[in-house]
């Protein structure tokens, strides 16, 4: 019996691939592609603010094709919402029946994921929804996953948190209400290792910058570090 098709909703990060994780030992559903939203004109993950070229390795590390959607910086609802139905009603044509996410407890978000998405007749996917998120870090680290910070909310952890290795003593060294996984918002990772890679992804942190967004219309003002990651030469010949 064919498994259901499905795309996996892919920010770079490590609820990303713990999700994606989750569904190919599950192999409940046959993952046809990764999604991910960029930053229109910037060439950058969106919020993460990670390179395209370290997005297309990771893709080509987990043998998976890559949709790219262009977000305009500072969207509206109205405009994410109309850009992301032009990119997905392609693919429920094609057979795509499912979204995969890798939410955990923000119930607003994941009802909104639904409710959008059932106007396409697509069914979202939560494979970690719920879970704890200590044990989900412990897992990660344990399961060989690497990852580094790439951004860090300076209302929850301050520089010393950003272009760190996402090992044992990263989350020990965690402040006290700062979630494990940063599922409140509290940091924003790359993955370039573990068990879905073909192989890793040879990376840096390189520049570190403190960035406020928001402060052209004043609807979203929280400042964040931001490391920006390189692409080892070794990689790169």
């Amino acid at each position: 019996m064919n498994k259901p098709k499905a795309i996996m909703n892919w920010s770079g990060g490590k609820d990303s691939a713990l999700a994606l994780h989750a569904v190919w030992q599950a192999n409940e559903y046959e993952v046809v592609a990764l999604l991910t939203t960029v930053t229109e004109g910037d060439g950058r993950i969106s919020m993460h603010h990670v390179r395209e070229a370290l997005l297309d390795q990771q893709a080509a590390a987990l043998g998976l094709p890559l949709i790219k959607v262009p977000i305009p910086a500072q969207a509206s609802l109205a405009v994410y919402d109309n850009i992301m139905y032009q990119h997905l009603a392609p693919l429920v044509a094609a057979g795509v029946s499912h979204a995969i996410f890798g939410d955990l407890f923000l119930e607003d978000l994941k009802t909104y994921r639904e409710q959008r998405l059932a106007e396409l007749n697509l069914t979202a996917v939560f494979p970690l929804w719920q879970q704890n998120t200590a044990e989900l870090a412990q897992q990660f680290v344990g399961q060989g996953f690497r990852a580094i910070t790439v951004c860090v909310n300076e209302k929850h952890l301050d520089q010393r948190f950003v272009g760190r290795e996402m090992d044992a003593a990263f989350f020990a060294s965690l402040p006290a209400g700062v979630d494990p996984c940063g599922e409140n918002g509290e940091y924003h990772s790359f993955v370039y290792d573990g068990p879905l890679f073909a192989q890793p992804i040879a990376v840096t942190p390189g520049h570190i910058e403190r960035r406020t967004l928001g402060e052209a219309n004043n609807t979203f003002d929280t400042t964040f570090w931001f490391a920006d990651l390189e692409t080892t030469p070794e990689f790169a010949r």
